[in-house]
């Protein structure tokens, strides 16, 4: 008897139990991401919630426009470095003394100290910039074998803010949309290195930091509201379709 109920318990533990799909549903839906969600109607407030909000917007810029402005002044790689450091581990401080998530902020600290460890080490202030690229780079790839074993990224992404599961690839209009908005972000990271790289190569580092300053955070809205558009026209479909058919009923 009691061995049985142990079964019985174990077998509706399991059934309960999220899958690594739910999981990450959960997780997308969490994020700043989940503000955009497919067949919501755009805005400018969820547009700037899957940002981070106001807090996310200056914690994004402010790194790089600190490198940009003491650079281009002082031309003093340590302080150029150093400073926007400074200013990310005063931003996840604010966020651990707020009780706010921080794990983005920390990400961000992680990044920047391994950027400027490489510009120091190297002595080449442009090098600031590799990690960037790299990940760039690891973006672009992934989202170019998304499209090539057809499972564009940006489909699978919004099937699991959705919580829709893979029947998405079914519907056409929804597999064309996400192969489009998926083409779309895959041009964001080639317009990124395409413009980067050479000044890069150029040593032309006052310019490679202005220039990514600008394809960053505002390039980065504009394709995430012009994918919010294009995913909508296939998103908001079945719900017409089934008022229409309710009215007709």
């Amino acid at each position: 008897m009691t061995r049985d109920s142990t079964h019985v318990n174990d077998d509706s533990e399991a059934d309960e139990a999220p899958s690594v799909s739910d999981g990450l549903g959960a997780a997308a839906r969490r994020s700043g991401l989940g503000a955009v969600a497919p067949g919501e109607t755009p805005s400018g407030t969820a547009l700037l919630r899957a940002m981070g909000g106001m807090r996310g917007l200056v914690e994004s810029i402010v790194p790089g426009l600190a490198f940009l402005v003491v650079y281009t002044i002082t031309r003093n790689l340590v302080f150029a470095v150093a400073i926007p450091l400074v200013f990310a581990v005063l931003f996840v401080l604010v966020r651990v003394l707020t009780r706010s998530p921080f794990t983005s902020a920390l990400a961000g600290v992680v990044g920047l100290g391994l950027s400027a460890g490489l510009a120091l080490i190297t002595g080449r202030p442009e090098d600031n910039f590799i990690l960037g690229f790299l990940i760039n780079g690891a973006f672009l790839l992934a989202l170019v074998v998304s499209m090539a074993v057809r499972w564009p990224l940006i489909g699978v992404i919004a099937s699991l803010i959705t919580g829709e599961g893979p029947g998405w690839r079914a519907e056409r209009a929804k597999l064309r949309v996400a192969l489009i908005a998926t083409v779309l972000w895959c041009g964001l990271f080639v317009v990124r290195l395409g413009i980067e790289l050479p000044l890069y190569f150029a040593g032309n580092t006052s310019a490679l930091a202005a220039l990514k300053l600008i394809l960053g955070v505002p390039l980065y809205a504009g394709v995430l509201w012009v994918t919010w558009l294009l995913m909508r026209t296939a998103y908001g479909r079945p719900a017409k379709a089934d008022a229409s058919r309710s009215a007709g009923a």
